[in-house]
C-alpha cells in the first residue's frame, strides 16, 4: 500500500494478510514478506488510533473548561 491509508482501509487490508498468513499457501519468502508489512500497517493503524486519542482528549479540555481524560467507548 502506498502513502498511508484511512484506518478502516488499513484495517481491511491488515485482515486480509493475517487471511493469507493463516491459509498457509504462501512460501516462506512471501510469508514473511507478508507478516513484515502486517506489523508495519498495525504499527502504522495504533499511531492513528493514538493520534485520535489525543485530538479527543484536546476536544475534551476545550469543552467548558474541565478536563477530565476519560477512556474512549470501545463498543461504539
Amino acid at each position: 500500500m502506498t502513502g498511508q491509508p484511512t484506518f478502516d482501509a488499513g484495517l481491511e487490508h491488515l485482515e486480509a494478510l493475517v487471511r493469507q498468513l493463516e491459509s498457509g499457501t504462501l512460501g516462506l519468502e512471501e510469508a514473511l514478506t507478508r507478516f513484515e508489512e502486517g506489523v508495519q500497517l498495525s504499527q502504522a493503524l495504533q499511531q492513528q488510533l493514538a493520534e485520535a486519542q489525543r485530538k479527543v482528549e484536546r476536544l475534551k479540555a476545550g469543552l467548558g473548561g474541565e478536563y477530565r481524560a476519560e477512556p474512549l467507548d470501545e463498543a461504539k
